[in-house]
């Protein structure tokens, strides 16, 4: 496990406490986000849910500590996913909804996979359980964006002296021969909290084939939700539907 010099003290969080009693939703960025990029949207679910949230950057992220380790495996998320559980017992946490994308909404999926006792209830945005040409194509876009404009500085704003072993972290472990391989789908099954799969139908990392594969899969009450002539990020793009519809789902979790 890629955690074992990770100190949990230096995860970078912000919480909102204002429902005592009531339980706290976790927001788990993306392959490039932080606690910032999330921008208004996690107070809003949380006032409308009339629950706790929390954000955290993970390690390598944001305002965090640097990676605890050199070369990043393939098995990230799921290192991830364990970090999260022994982050659960930091932050004195249980019974919790995660709301996850991309990269978090794998993240999400894992930690309800390996830790179901500790989980309510999961959303997703764009969760990816296996790799497709879509994807690959994508970050490949991504990278000659990072070297020819200015989206490193952008990145910089939010990441700071992470930004560039945060990038080729994610870039590079993506593109890596033995990557195409990576696969969540046997955790699926092993998923019996309710679920809340959300996809963009124009998502440029991923297909519906993603969608259908966990619909399919897990074992606990499911449903999904697809927003026509969007992309990857659902909660940016149609930032009001999205509350709305995971404020429905969450309700029917209390």
């Amino acid at each position: 496990m890629q955690s074992q010099n990770l100190s949990l003290s230096k995860i970078a969080i912000k919480r909102i406490d204002n429902y005592p009693g009531k339980p706290t939703i976790i927001f788990l960025h993306d392959s490039l986000g932080s606690i910032a990029l999330w921008r208004d949207f996690p107070a809003k679910l949380g006032e409308m849910t009339q629950c706790n949230v929390l954000i955290y950057d993970r390690q390598g992220y944001g305002k965090s500590c640097g990676f605890s380790y050199e070369h990043r495996e393939n098995t990230y998320m799921e290192d991830e996913a364990d970090i999260l559980n022994d982050l659960l017992d930091y932050w004195k946490l249980d019974q919790v909804i995660l709301f996850g994308h991309s990269d978090g909404g794998s993240i999400a999926l894992l930690m309800a996979a390996k830790y179901p006792e500790r989980v309510m209830g999961i959303i997703t945005e764009g969760a990816h359980v296996f790799v497709e040409d879509v994807t690959i194509k994508g970050i490949k876009e991504a990278i000659q964006l990072y070297e020819t404009s200015d989206l490193k500085v952008k990145l910089e704003k939010y990441h700071g002296a992470n930004t560039e072993p945060m990038f080729w972290a994610w870039a590079a472990t993506w593109n890596k021969p033995d990557f195409i391989s990576w696969n969540i789908e046997p955790f699926l099954r092993a998923i019996k909290c309710p679920s809340l799969i959300i996809q963009g139908e124009n998502d440029e990392y991923g297909s519906l084939k993603q969608v259908e594969s966990i619909i399919e899969q897990v074992s606990g009450r499911t449903q999904k939700y697809i927003l026509p002539a969007i992309g990857h990020t659902p909660h940016k793009e149609a930032p009001a539907k999205v509350l709305l519809e995971t404020t429905i789902f969450i309700k029917t979790l209390l």
